[in-house]
């Protein structure tokens, strides 16, 4: 199979050339001849679990759709930041992300997919997305931000970087962090004492390399696809977050494919979605490792100091509506 990533300028331009083309703009895709040209841009780098579960979706579609489809993977935010290739997606620009709490900007529900200690561990998670709740911020995800949801990963839990460790909120005055375009996430670290503040995470690096923060808060396979290992001494252990993302394609590109393209794109989902399961099995240990050989250090730290710091301000910048979903999560097996 031809791997067909592209970054930087170079995808930019294809990108800005690419804008009006066939994308899918044929009722039913290939009934027109053209083949239909789906671009899809992610954050992670080439080595992640994202890139290479996405380049087993863009496998299966191309084999299976007799070369009817083609996917291009844009790695490393060439497509531009999440927010950027979403609202690219609904442009008509760009075709395919992958995204989780962000989303709620959009749709509100979806602060719900990674709310501070809201979730036990990865299996608590599953339960969630799999069930009620998690069709339920699906259909919420498809009606308010035009995306359909194909697959999902689960994710390692959030930790805090720091170049002195942290080990309860106590050690947290006067620290400056980046957290994502998320406002419960500025919300329960204010709670905590830290100040926070919002950053596209293809900005992180350059940030903490010049001091404009001093720390950051993400999943392990985040922290090393980033390179922060370079400019960040501890991965702290708050496990404030268990959570899942999403790998979303715009409705009205989804809808413009004919019922047998549509089959083939949801049998490549599942198909990535055991192969993205299998990979996060194997890796994440060994990302930890790789971390710790890279001269990082893990930190146990007082989590129920940190929830018991959060959680007020979680349930206070809830809705109505998020606060009753919220308990049902809390109360799911």
């Amino acid at each position: 199979m031809k791997k067909k990533w592209l970054t930087g300028i170079f995808a930019s331009v294809l990108v800005l050339g690419a804008c009006g083309s066939n994308g899918g703009t044929e009722e039913g895709g290939s009934e027109s001849g053209e083949t239909i040209e789906w671009r899809f841009g992610h954050l992670a780098d080439e080595n992640h679990i994202w890139h290479q579960t996405a380049m087993k979706f863009e496998e299966l579609v191309e084999e299976n759709s007799d070369g009817q489809m083609e996917i291009t993977i844009y790695p490393n935010n060439s497509l531009g930041g999440e927010t950027d290739t979403i609202n690219s997606i609904q442009a008509g620009t760009a075709d395919m992300v992958i995204s989780g709490e962000t989303l709620q900007n959009w749709a509100p529900n979806a602060a719900l997919m990674a709310v501070p200690y809201a979730f036990r561990d990865l299996d608590h998670v599953k339960s969630v997305v799999e069930g009620e709740i998690g069709e339920q911020i699906k259909q919420e995800v498809s009606d308010q931000a035009g995306l359909t949801a194909l697959y999902y990963h689960t994710r390692a839990p959030r930790n805090l970087t720091s170049n002195e460790p942290i080990t309860s909120p106590d050690d947290l005055s006067g620290f400056s962090m980046r957290v994502p375009n998320v406002p419960l996430f500025l919300d329960v670290w204010q709670a905590a004492g830290a100040s926070p503040q919002v950053m596209d995470f293809n900005e992180v690096f350059t940030g903490l390399q010049q001091g404009v923060i001093d720390g950051q808060e993400n999943p392990v396979d985040l922290i090393q696809s980033g390179g922060l290992a370079e400019v960040q001494d501890y991965v702290n252990r708050t496990e404030h977050v268990y959570s899942w993302i999403y790998i979303l394609v715009g409705n009205d590109q989804y809808n413009e494919l004919s019922d047998d393209l549509k089959q083939v794109v949801q049998d490549a989902a599942a198909e990535a979605q055991t192969f993205g399961d299998e990979l996060y099995e194997t890796e994440i240990a060994e990302i930890e490792q790789e971390l710790m050989d890279a001269g990082m250090e893990f930190v146990d730290v007082d989590q129920d100091a940190f929830r018991e710091a959060m959680t007020p301000a979680v349930e206070a910048s809830l809705s109505p509506e998020q606060l009753e979903l919220y308990e049902q999560i809390l109360a799911v097996e």
